[in-house]
């Protein structure tokens, strides 16, 4: 596949780049590290209000700008670059992919529309750290025009601070997958932050008590929504890579340039082969993971159009989260030697991006899960 940046795209990547330069800097990722909800309010409205980033890849017929994945990945990628800490990814990258995949054309509208006017929105599905559907244990019992749903999540990105959630429960009495949706302060739902290693993104844990919804709550007509919520997951796991392939570029930036500044032997540390060759590595898996990204982009573009199969979706996703979860952190953990001691230090922006690269490397699955599902895809193609 060759692929390059459309005139329009290009723009639009060079756009996010410059205004998260200007407005995602290190001052203001440490301000909204320390703010009660993790993130600027007034800088996510400026998302929402100015940019419409979160309603770039949302169908016009419910607000939003109708472009495709890529450009989706295009500014994901720079978000990364920039460690902004903002609900994007819960809003977006989960729960609004799942209310399109999953939702009737009347709850999209409805849902779809206040997530293009900027109300934050979350998914939660697993009660435990792993990316399949298998994940699921809340349950639902129906009540004439109800549901009632009980159980636990964890993990929930944006969990404690979002407007909308989309969950996940199995019937108590079938086992069949339903995906509801619910505003975040409804009776029945408790919600209690998470501390975590990666202060830049919030997580959350969950817990249903009887919550009771009407039965309009279910998302679309289903038997059962295993593949509409693994499609999602798959979507996610594109959008997780395209920010990790954003870490990787920021910390080959942040090496090359204080090598360049730390001296040894009378000359910049960055005039050392050894050196040079580390640079070199972070940079080969840098664009080999951006190669893999916008690749998984096409295919989720193809996917959405209705041209693309589920599988080659989940082979492409996981493709690019393998690669990209393991090259991440790699390239976090050669920053933090190229820059010796003081790369453990608080003043030093490196030790933020180690923890959400090692953080990203777990969520959704790992490399070994995803080369794993590769496998199992191949072995079935074999056999």
């Amino acid at each position: 596949m060759e692929f390059a940046f459309n005139d329009e795209q290009q723009m639009i990547r060079d756009t996010a780049e410059a205004f998260l330069q200007n407005h995602s800097d290190s001052a203001a990722i440490r301000q909204a590290m320390a703010s009660p909800l993790g993130y600027d309010a007034a800088l996510w409205q400026t998302l929402c209000q100015d940019m419409y980033w979160q309603a770039l890849h949302l169908p016009e017929a419910v607000g939003g700008i109708g472009l495709g994945y890529v450009e989706l990945v295009a500014i994901v990628e720079q978000m990364g670059r920039h460690l902004l800490c903002a609900p994007y990814f819960s809003t977006v990258a989960l729960a609004a992919n799942a209310l399109l995949l999953a939702g009737s054309e009347a709850q999209q509208v409805e849902h779809l529309g206040t997530i293009a006017e900027g109300k934050t929105a979350s998914l939660a599905f697993s009660s435990s750290a792993a990316f399949t559907p298998d994940a699921v244990t809340a349950t639902f019992t129906r009540d004439g025009d109800s549901v009632v749903l009980s159980g636990a999540y964890q993990h929930v990105i944006d969990g404690a601070s979002c407007e909308l959630l989309v969950l996940a429960a199995r019937d108590a009495a079938s086992g069949a997958l339903q995906l509801f949706v619910a505003p975040a302060d409804a009776e029945g739902i408790h919600r209690e932050a998470v501390p975590g290693m990666d202060q830049t993104r919030r997580r959350a844990k969950i817990q249903l008590d009887g919550l009771r919804l009407p039965a309009a709550a279910q998302l679309g007509e289903f038997e059962n929504a295993e593949a509409p919520l693994q499609q999602c997951l798959d979507l996610a796991c594109i959008a997780l890579a395209a920010e990790q392939v954003g870490l990787m570029q920021q910390l080959l930036d942040m090496a090359v340039a204080y090598t360049g500044e730390r001296q040894q032997f009378n000359r910049p540390i960055a005039s050392f082969q050894a050196v040079k060759h580390i640079a070199a590595e972070m940079m080969l898996r840098t664009e080999v993971g951006r190669s893999a990204i916008y690749y998984a982009a096409c295919i989720a573009d193809e996917f959405l159009a209705g041209t693309a199969s589920a599988s080659a979706l989940a082979e492409a996703a996981s493709v690019a989260k393998a690669w990209c979860s393991e090259a991440a952190f790699k390239n976090a953990g050669d920053t933090l030697q190229l820059h010796g001691g003081v790369g453990f230090t608080w003043e030093y922006d490196v030790h933020l991006f180690f923890k959400r690269a090692k953080a990203s490397e777990h969520l959704l699955g790992n490399s070994d899960e995803h080369r794993e599902r590769i496998a199992a895809m191949l072995l079935d193609e074999v056999n």
